[in-house]
Formats: structure tokens, sequence, C-alpha cells
């Protein structure tokens, strides 16, 4: 079976007050249009056609791929219409799924039994239909068609199944019922699931297939649905994590928003957020509140509060935090340790070797068994250049010192607590860079001076 795709996506989406398209707004930090471009891609299509119209050089900037067939809806005079805009792009011997998108919920597998039972309709259970189109079966419980909420008759509205207008038919039967298609109805639009109902009457057997959760048939029309759809994405997310055997504080203070792979035993605590591609590896420990972005953590790591890990590589057994920031490049080996208030930046990290207080590393290569003490600065950046410092097994790096780079600081070698170093050290060396300590006796405060002026003057 060749299978085509054709998502409907030229709504203004009036109700989200807002300049971008409908379909742009973001779930889960990534457009509605994307979910439903993902899921229709599982399903291998030959072709996927995007029918698109307001904003659509917005849309199109955004989503542009080498899969996708872009088609024009010049006026939006309802679903029948901007499908019938895709069909001469379609062969005539495929399959068509229609979806649409702002509807970002739909799992694979409902999809997949619906192309299967092709001509098929997505209908789905709710406990208020308002505003949507009644499902109408006959008396053996087959499909008759479709009515819209505003063309329904009252009895007609008392029907809880509803259309999604999700789906799967027959290329050769759309390009031979929707030119048929009329706009007789209180909106003057030309209805998509009129089709269904044509078909029926040529003798077609048109299957309806009953969504098996609500939630994935969802559409967003304001941002109050967008915020359910988020809850609906968070518990999805979190439930698969769980199944996977992974550990979390509260399932509903979690936010994926992107791809995580996690392996056994993983702990996650409350209100984390993983974003783009991150790898936890078996055994890891996520502190609270931390955000992970494009990052692999290895086994046994220990991520503790408020820490932030954005393109990163951690190696196992390490230990990061709480309120660490490894920003962009940083890369730890194993059993290294990132302590509290530190920030790297692309900063190579040897084994065993421990920033732990209050520094910032960047433009570095540290190598083994490595100590840099609080309040270490590496002056990376001269105004024009950044400039890179490299620091051998073995460097102790007293408390409080400024690394100005380039700089080679050798194996075993020191730098003395409050120093200012701009040339290299040798190995075993101790590099030592303050200025002459001065003692003042019998000192006095500026206040203690003030009082002894005020003294002075009233006698």
């Amino acid at each position: 079976m060749k299978l085509e795709v054709v998502i409907l996506a030229a709504g203004q989406g009036t109700r989200m007050r807002s300049n971008l398209p409908k379909v742009l707004h973001p779930l889960a930090r990534r457009p509605l249009l994307a979910h439903v471009l993902a899921s229709a891609r599982t399903l291998m299509p030959v072709r996927i056609h995007v029918v698109i119209g307001h904003g659509s050089e917005l849309v199109r900037d955004a989503l542009d791929a080498e899969d996708l067939a872009w088609v024009m809806q010049e006026e939006q005079l309802g679903t029948g219409h901007a499908v019938l805009q895709a069909v001469p792009g379609i062969d005539s011997d495929s399959t068509v799924l229609i979806l649409y998108g702002d509807v970002p919920l739909l799992r694979a597998s409902t999809l997949e039994g619906l192309i299967d039972n092709a001509p098929a309709l997505l209908t789905a259970e709710l406990n208020d239909p308002e505003g949507y189109g009644r499902v109408l079966r006959d008396s053996g419980d087959q499909l008759e068609g479709v009515v819209e909420h505003k063309d329904a008759t009252d009895e007609q509205r008392a029907i809880s199944e509803i259309n999604t207008g999700v789906l799967a038919y027959p290329a050769a039967l759309l390009a031979e019922y929707l030119p048929r298609v009329g706009n007789a109805n209180s909106q003057g639009e030309f209805y998509l699931p009129d089709v269904l109902s044509m078909a029926v009457k040529d003798g077609h057997c048109v299957a309806a297939l009953r969504a098996d959760e609500s939630s994935e048939v969802m559409g967003i029309n304001d941002r109050v649905q967008l915020a359910e759809a988020e809850t609906v994405y968070r518990q999805r997310a979190a439930a698969a994590l769980m199944t996977a055997g992974v550990s979390l504080a509260d399932p509903a203070r979690i936010d994926v928003r992107g791809n995580l792979h996690c392996g056994r035993d993983v702990f996650i605590d409350v209100n984390c957020v993983f974003e783009g591609d991150v790898t936890l590896g078996e055994g890891v420990c996520i502190g609270p509140n931390c955000v992970l972005k494009n990052c692999t953590i290895a086994s046994d790591t220990q991520i503790h509060a408020m820490s932030h890990i954005d393109e990163s590589q951690v190696g196992s057994s390490c230990s990061i935090g709480p309120y660490a920031r490894l920003r962009p490049g940083t890369v730890l080996a194993d059993s290294a340790r990132i302590g509290n208030f530190v920030e790297t930046k692309k900063a190579v990290i040897g084994l065993g070797s421990k920033v732990n207080h209050l520094s910032y590393v960047g433009d570095a290569e540290l190598g083994d068994g490595v100590n840099v003490g609080a309040g270490t600065i590496t002056c990376n950046y001269d105004g024009v250049n950044k400039h890179k410092t490299s620091l051998g097994d073995g460097v102790f790096i007293g408390s409080n010192s400024t690394l100005v780079a380039p700089l080679d600081v050798g194996d075993g070698g020191f730098v003395a607590a409050g120093s200012t170093v701009t040339r290299d050290v040798p190995e075993s060396a101790l590099g030592v860079s303050r200025a002459k300590q001065r003692n003042i006796e019998e000192w006095q405060t500026p206040k203690q001076r003030a009082g002894n002026d005020e003294t002075q003057s009233g006698d």
C-alpha cells in the first residue's frame, strides 16, 4: 500500500490572539505542526502534503524539509476545499491519511489502525461534545455520515460520539467525491466529512473507529487548550519513563521537551526539564530543579539541585552541583567533580579532577587529578579572541587565582593562592604572583578617625 499524508495547517487561529500562526505555537518547546509531522513520518509515507495559508512563509521557514510538499490554500473555504488543493499532487493509487496541524497528540498506533481499515474515520466519545460534528450511525452501528454541530438537530446534538476529522481514504475516491462537495450549510464551507456519506450512498463500507483516549484527538484552539495538551504530554512522557524503569519523585513535575533516553535505575527529582536529545546512563541521579539540554550523562553520576547542563558530555561516577552550570563544549572524564556555583564552557576536565567552588573554567583543558581552588578564573577572552588554558596532570591551583590565557601549567605544577598568573608554570614548579604585603601599625578605620575628630573639635 502506498501512503500519502495530507496535513491541514492553513488556519489563522484567531482564538490564540497571537501574531504567530496557530500551528507554530509550542507544545513541549516544539511547534504543534512539528508533533504532527513526527507522527506522520513514523508511518513512512511516500509524501507529506502540508496545506498552508495564514502565515505561510513563517510556517515554511520554521519546518521546511525535503520530504514535505507545500500546498497553498489562498482562501480558507473549509476542510474539503483544503484537501482538494492537495489532490492534484497525490497518486490515484494511494491511500490518503488526513491530519490536522493543531491536533498534536495522536499516537502512531491509532493512525495505523485507521489506515488498515481505509476508508475509515477516527471518532471519539466526549462528555461534552459541544461544537463538534456528530457521527451518525444506522441501526446496525455502521457509519451513515457526519453532521456539523451548527447544522445538527437537537436529537443529533445529544450524540456524544464526535467526528475528529482524521480519516484514511483512497485517493481515487477523494478525487471523485471532493469536487462534488457543496457548501449549503450554516458556515457556507465545503466540509470534508461529506465524502463519507457519499461513499456510503455508493455502497462503500466506511469504518468508524473510536480513539482509545479522547486526549489523542484534542484540537488546540486557544491557550487554555494548549496548556491542557501540555499536561497530557507530560503525563505520557512520565508514564513511558516509569515503564522503562525510571523513578520519578513526582510524575506530575517533569518536563520532557525532546528525547530523553534512560538506562536502568535512574532517579529524577521534581521540576526537572529535559530539552533536545538527552541520554542518562544507569544509576544516574538528577536532583530537583535541574535543566539538561542536548547532553550525555554516563552511569552512576549525580547531578545535584539547581544545575544546568547544556551540550556537554559527562563521564561516569561524576558529581555536579548544586548550582553548577556546564555550558556547550564541556567534557568531563570519569569521577570528575564540579561543585557549587561553578561555570564551565568549552572545557575538557580529566579523570578525577575537581573544580569545587565558585570558579569559572572556559576554553581550558585539565589533565587527570587536577584540583582547582575556590574562586579561580580562567581569563580566556581578551576582547577580540579566545585563548586556551592548559593544566597538566596533578596540577594544584590555589584559591582565588586568576589564570590569564594563553597559559600552560605543567604536570604537578602549583599556583599559590591569590596569584594572577600571566606566564607559563613549568612542571612541578610553584607559580606565585602577589603584591608584597605591607602592615600599617595602629591602623584606625574611617569611623574611628571620624570619632577622634569630633572629640578634638569638642575640646
